[in-house]
């Protein structure tokens, strides 16, 4: 038998024989030929290797760098690294904003496709630099790790000291304009991925000639500086479908208005024949950041933690000849922190560096983690709010609601990547957890009356949280003993169904005993199930989330659905794929429902976020089609008094007569089973309105005013508000 077998380029051919035990001449025959094929194998590869040399090393230089491994510097070539370069020329000109020498940022969308950042700042250096003999303008333009934020004392404070943030761009950019107003002149110098040279046109397709140098364009007044950067995205280098996110734009753009308090950001989108322009400008720093960001009703005021501290790094630093020589060199950096609490769960933290930035955290967050916890505890303690026989609160109790802005400032931040998501200066662990322990003691030993109280509200805010973590913690408990004594933990009233398919099953909840035999009857018992509640639940609005898990009704609700509550809940977790709220089509109906739903939106959010809350719509009225050429026995059904009125019109055009008096239900208990099955309860007639929330926070704040402790807002609401009677509870 021959087998032939292709090995590194080589056909081999292979003979087999039977052989017998004593044949070793085949044997010996096939060893030769395998050796003589493993040593042309060996031969080919020291070939292969042989051939190796210097001359297959490649060497990137300048931004060639860039263009061969984009992602290194900029993240990703699809749109977040389109927004990224977006980033590293505005953050340049905030950087002057930061030194006290920019007003004004202009950012403006193209419909060609280019984007231009102008600033009002001091302008790029238009001299040479003595090492290169080249201008500012190309060196900051052409050189990876050039600029002034290396120890210079141009910047005090900047993003960070990698300097390859316009350089980036530039070898990123199909075309690259630069304009500066200095010295009474315009500058201007063109690039062509990061090639200086003469565009002889417009756009990123004119014919281009390579020439280095920085020419001359215009006069103006002496008094005007700044500078314009015009790019086209180099389509070869990013995917065809990146694009500018103008969300994420003016959201950036907005966060900068309040990080730097006294600039303007004007954002104009030029894309379209009607334009878009928006304008950004907060003189209250990050106090009015927090208040923006704060998603919840709020507790207390603002609170403000600032200070500074010193530390010692080593870093190199340039010498008269040239040489790079490790310096010990002394930093200052200055913290500034905006917390505030709210009634929500939820933690929204952004921390910054210089304003850049930092998405995922980094020292400053750590070291301000760490500290808050434990002068929390102690404030606590101090105030008797927090008992000798009570657990110190968490780091958990004490993020639960809170709202937290923390900028940090410092002259060479280091950070982890050329993206800035995380600071790494481990200094800076120290000096944030100091700063936010001393300003922290000195905020809740103040003697100012407005302070004081705000303190105490924010104390018992987190205070509360972790009692009601305890009293959560210690409910789960009481189940789980429940369950180990195979004592069911579902109430006995509940009459549940036999599928555990979430996708199909269905808690229906009830108002009254009364209804409770109708929807049993008329239920199908395979995916529906029934709980009935005994009047009207607990307004859990005025109450706490104790007072909330004491109430046997609600407390029920929560067993049976399932999925815990507050914090805790875990949709993943519900025993149903839809709640259908099933009272009765009157003003005490409508109560509950609105109770049930204020349970609903406070304690378990996801489920109405995923849409799986819903409304059952059951009849008003049963009209009873007699005579009149109508079916014998047709029955309809109408949801309003209007609708009524409409069908009655029509059958008496129609000449057809209905049984008198047309039959009101009063509540779902006088409707027998087959009427409430084919009206509500049945997926192929029903049916039902499902509860959405669009907008949350506008949600809470209603459900403020119409279930909240204070009467005067809610009095004046239904007095004055202009409602029309016909979408009550549509």
């Amino acid at each position: 038998m021959t087998i032939l077998k292709e090995f590194m380029g080589y056909v081999t051919i292979f003979w087999i024989f039977s052989v017998s035990e004593h044949d070793h001449g085949a044997l010996t025959y096939i060893y030769a030929n395998s050796s003589l094929f493993f040593a042309v194998v060996a031969e080919e590869k020291d070939s292969v290797e042989s051939s190796y040399t210097a001359k297959d090393l490649a060497v990137l230089e300048g931004l060639e760098a860039v263009r061969k491994r984009p992602g290194m510097y900029i993240g990703s070539t699809d749109s977040r690294g389109l927004m990224h370069c977006l980033w590293e020329i505005i953050d340049n000109a905030v950087d002057e904003a930061l030194g006290g020498h920019c007003k004004t940022i202009e950012i403006n969308l193209a419909a060609d496709g280019s984007i231009e950042v102008h600033d009002d700042g001091r302008g790029i250096p238009i001299d040479k630099e003595p090492k290169t003999g080249l201008t500012g303008v190309e060196v900051v333009m052409t050189k990876l790790h050039a600029g002034g934020k290396f120890g210079s004392g141009s910047y005090a404070a900047s993003g960070g000291l990698h300097g390859v943030g316009a350089s980036v761009v530039n070898a990123l950019s199909s075309r690259l304009d630069v304009e500066v107003d200095r010295g009474g002149k315009i500058h201007w110098m063109s690039f062509q991925r990061g090639t200086a040279g003469i565009f002889d046109g417009d756009g990123p397709k004119a014919p281009f000639t390579a020439q280095s140098g920085l020419r001359v364009i215009g006069k103006i007044s002496s008094k005007i500086t700044g500078t314009r950067v015009k790019y086209w995205p180099d389509r070869q280098i990013f995917m065809k479908d990146a694009e500018l996110d103008m969300e994420d734009i003016y959201a950036r753009a907005r966060q900068t208005s309040y990080l730097v308090p006294g600039l303007t950001l004007v954002v104009n989108d030029k894309r379209t024949k009607a334009g878009k322009s928006e304008t950004f400008f907060h003189k209250g720093g990050i106090s009015e950041y927090c208040n923006f960001l704060q998603p919840d009703d709020p507790v207390g005021d603002v609170i403000r933690l600032d200070g500074t501290g010193n530390y010692e790094e080593t870093v190199p630093v340039l010498d008269d000849q040239g040489h790079m020589v490790s310096t010990d060199v002394q930093r200052e950096m200055g913290v500034d922190i905006a917390l505030k609490w709210g009634n929500g769960y939820e933690t929204t933290m952004r921390s910054f560096v210089n304003i850049i930035a930092t998405p995922k955290g980094g020292t400053h967050v750590q070291g301000f983690e760490r500290s808050i916890t434990k002068v929390i505890n102690e404030a606590a303690r101090n105030a008797g709010i927090l008992k000798k026989n009570e657990a110190d609160v968490i780091k958990d109790d004490v993020l639960e609601g809170l709202t937290a802005v923390i900028t940090v400032r410092m002259t060479e931040p280091q950070f982890e990547g050329q993206t800035k998501e995380v600071l790494g200066t481990n200094a800076a662990i120290k000096i944030v957890g100091n700063v936010v322990a001393e300003s922290f003691k000195a905020f809740f030993n103040t003697t100012k009356r407005i302070d004081k109280a705000n303190g105490k509200l924010v104390l018992e805010k987190i205070v509360g949280a972790s009692r009601t973590r305890i009293a959560t913690r210690s409910h789960k408990e009481l189940q789980r003993r429940k369950n180990a004594l195979e004592s069911s933990s579902l109430p006995t009233k509940l009459a549940d169904c036999r599928s555990e398919d979430v996708n199909r099953t269905e808690l229906f909840i009830v108002e009254g005993d009364s209804a409770l035999g109708t929807t049993k009857a008329a239920r199908n018992s395979e995916y529906q199930a029934i709980l009935p509640l005994r009047g009207k639940i607990l307004n859990v609005q005025k109450a706490s989330l104790s007072q909330m898990l004491e109430d046997k009704e609600c407390a029920s609700i929560i067993q049976v659905i399932g999925a815990g509550s507050g914090k805790s809940f875990e949709l993943d977790q519900a025993r149903y794929g839809r709640i259908i709220m099933m009272s009765d089509a009157d003003v005490d109906g409508s109560h509950i429902r609105c109770l049930l739903l204020t349970l609903l939106y406070r304690y378990m959010r996801p489920l109405i976020d995923s849409g799986r809350v819903f409304a059952a719509m059951p009849p008003l009225h049963r009209i009873e089609v007699v005579g009149g050429g109508g079916k014998k026995g047709e029955v309809l059904y109408t949801y309003s008094d209007d609708e009524m009125k409409k069908v009655t019109a029509d059958l008496t055009k129609q000449g057809k007569r209905w049984k008198e008096p047309i039959q009101r239900y009063k509540g779902l208990g006088e409707m027998d089973a087959d009427q409430l099955r084919e009206t509500t309860m049945d997926p192929d007639h029903r049916t039902l309105r499902r509860v959405t929330v669009k907008d949350g926070a506008a949600a809470e704040k209603m459900f403020e005013l119409l279930m909240g402790n204070e009467v005067g807002p809610r009095k004046d609401f239904i007095s004055t508000a202009d409602i029309d009677r016909d979408r009550i509870d549509a």
